[in-house]
């Protein structure tokens, strides 16, 4: 029962609403509330801040849920480890990856469900780099796909896997897309649509732009990778998207892709997973398939590499 109780106090501190938390747990509401009580009784404090609505946390539910998601993980990942040990690696391995990243996910998927047929793979490709990160470490995922550049994995485990480069995607029409090259500058003139300024790979436009002393002022912003695609293709826009989405899309009818120069720019691009030992079973595996797999030379190896 305690299992069930500390899953309770997990989905409300992810849900923050008691309903949702319930139907999350495939339980009742009241159910839920009467669980968080017996657990507030067991430990002998408050975990729960109760008004008409859900009010958040106490400070000591803050970090008794820390415990309670380390300890769940531990579970989950005992389950699985006998499992492997018994009759081959299986259950369902869950990966996050930032948009831009998303494109090269597969390249990992399908090593993986090769060498583990009885597993399944779970996939969140919108997260953004924070998000994702967060959910690594609260074990809500398996492992993430996403930048390794900057600060906020010092306390993860990282395996880089290519460094995302950029192209000026632009209609056929468009001067530049005749030229070999193009350097931000010339980008920056053009009428973009980016990705939204929250996102972490835009976030690395702006600060190649801003090093640069430009400031485009996009006229469309959007969080999907697909969208800045379907809006060039309509000729009446253009956009820098990473090279490595070329794997996924090619370079689609009515388009020009045209590497980016002065400067030649490229962000690393990783796995991560939690660093506590044993960890994870699906974790460890995926981490294994990734050693093995040359992402890297996959992505390189493309037209105009």
């Amino acid at each position: 029962m305690l299992f069930r109780r500390l899953e309770y106090l997990v989905a409300l501190a992810r849900e923050r609403h008691f309903a949702r938390a319930a139907q999350a747990c495939h339980v009742s509401q009241p159910a839920l509330s009467e669980g968080l009580r017996k657990l507030e009784d067991e430990l002998g404090v408050l975990l729960v801040r109760r008004g008409r609505t859900y009010e958040g946390l106490t400070p000591e539910g803050e970090r008794i849920v820390l415990w309670a998601q380390r300890i769940l993980a531990d579970r989950d990942a005992l389950r699985d480890e006998v499992d492997a040990l018994r009759t081959g690696l299986s259950g369902r391995l869950r990966i996050g990856s930032v948009p831009t990243a998303s494109g090269a996910v597969s390249l990992l998927t399908g090593p993986f469900c090769a060498a583990h047929p009885l597993a399944a793979v779970e996939l969140s490709t919108d997260l953004r780099s924070e998000d994702l990160l967060r959910q690594v470490r609260n074990f809500e995922i398996d492992a993430g796909i996403t930048y390794l550049s900057g600060p906020g994995t010092d306390d993860l485990r990282t395996l880089p896997l290519y460094e995302e480069r950029y192209v000026l995607l632009t209609g056929p029409a468009d001067e530049l897309a005749r030229h070999p090259r193009a350097t931000w500058e010339e980008a920056s003139r053009l009428p973009l649509c980016l990705l939204h300024p929250g996102m972490q790979g835009r976030r690395v436009l702006d600060e190649v732009f801003a090093g640069l002393g430009l400031e485009p002022t996009p006229r469309v912003e959007t969080d999907s990778v697909a969208s800045l695609f379907a809006h060039v293709r309509t000729g009446h826009w253009a956009s820098i998207v990473p090279y490595a989405w070329l794997h996924v899309f090619g370079v689609p009818h009515g388009m020009q892709a045209v590497p980016l120069a002065e400067p030649v720019h490229s962000a690393p691009i990783g796995l991560v997973i939690a660093a506590r030992e044993p960890g994870s079973v699906m974790a460890r595996a995926l981490l294994e398939v990734a050693r093995r797999t040359e992402v890297a030379a996959v992505l390189g190896s493309l037209p105009g590499a």
